[in-house]
């Protein structure tokens, strides 16, 4: 096993990213942002937003200050597993319009091929703070020409926000993101009223540090849409803030080492093992803005000064 592969060791960054200093500034930005306080407090009048007919949250939400920046942190181990498409018509209709499928890969050298991925991790957030399951459609948008991660279903056990539906208080019977002293990730996490469904174990230590896709993880996370039941006319797609050095490299799990016990989401248009699994065993700093809109960045430049602008907030 590559020895780099037991520590998170220390990145080769790319030519725009933030500086040490920098990183530290914007990390301690983000995480600034978030109050347990505030979130428990936010978690009520979440599920009576839920109550109010859907015009009524979209009313609510179009009126709401759109200047706003929210921290949103991953914790460490989130875990992506990337499934092939085996039904293209299936998966295209849950797109937005605007939008088609492309292939790729997690990882720089890895085989591009059409595919969703299933990320599961536990984040905080400025509004929310618990477990997330979500199913992306990896598609371009046709109009900007960016690779887009298309939300098209997840399954949470916290407060949730999106165009189609609207708020949500938690939608799991059970929601387990969460790693072992015998080096595992684990995972199992069910739906109270959908049939969605995953449950997996992952061995970290058998992972090894390689190259991400800088397109997949980079420019994808500057355009994020909504898609299938999570869609809505009217929303345009966001963009994350993050420094581009978080996207460098991720553990590239042995398939061997990963076990899929059982996994319902995207049944019918995937196939039924994943071909690659991505962890990132460090966690993942990002402000966006509180409810989704569009996002003007556009590359890595502009993402960096975007991200140092942030962090210059932060007062020694």
């Amino acid at each position: 096993m590559d020895p780099d592969s037991a520590c998170i060791g220390t990145l080769e960054r790319p030519a725009a990213t933030l500086s040490t200093a920098e990183l530290r500034r914007f990390a301690a930005r983000a995480e600034a942002m978030i109050s347990p306080a505030s979130v428990a407090a936010l978690y009520g009048r979440a599920e009576m937003l839920e109550r109010l007919p859907l015009a009524v949250q979209r009313w609510i939400v179009s009126r709401a200050r759109t200047d706003d920046d929210m921290g949103f942190v991953v914790d460490p181990y989130c875990t992506f597993l990337a499934y092939e498409i085996t039904d293209q018509v299936a998966a295209s209709r849950l797109l937005p319009a605007g939008y088609r499928l492309v292939p790729t890969s997690m990882f720089g050298d890895g085989e591009p091929r059409l595919c969703a991925i299933l990320g599961a991790f536990a984040v905080r957030a400025s509004f929310m703070s618990g477990v997330r399951v979500e199913l992306y459609l990896i598609a371009e948008n046709i109009r900007t020409g960016m690779l887009t991660w298309v939300i098209c279903d997840y399954e949470s056990n916290t407060i949730n926000f999106d165009p189609g539906q609207g708020f949500s208080a938690a939608t799991t019977s059970r929601a387990m993101v969460t790693t072992s002293h015998a080096g595992e990730v684990l995972v199992d996490v069910r739906s109270t009223h959908r049939p969605n469904e995953v449950t997996f174990t992952a061995a970290v230590g058998e992972g090894v540090f390689r190259p991400l896709d800088q397109r997949l993880w980079i420019d994808g996370n500057l355009s994020v849409d909504y898609g299938g039941r999570l869609a809505h006319d009217g929303s345009d797609p966001f963009g994350l803030i993050f420094d581009p050095g978080e996207m460098t490299r991720a553990l590239d799990l042995p398939l061997e080492s990963v076990e899929v016990r059982t996994n319902t989401f995207g049944a019918g248009f995937l196939s039924d093992r994943p071909f690659e699994a991505a962890c990132f065993p460090y966690a993942q700093h990002f402000i966006t803005t509180s409810y989704p809109q569009a996002s003007a960045i556009r590359d890595q430049t502009a993402l960096v000064d975007a991200a140092r602008e942030r962090g210059a907030a932060v007062t020694e």
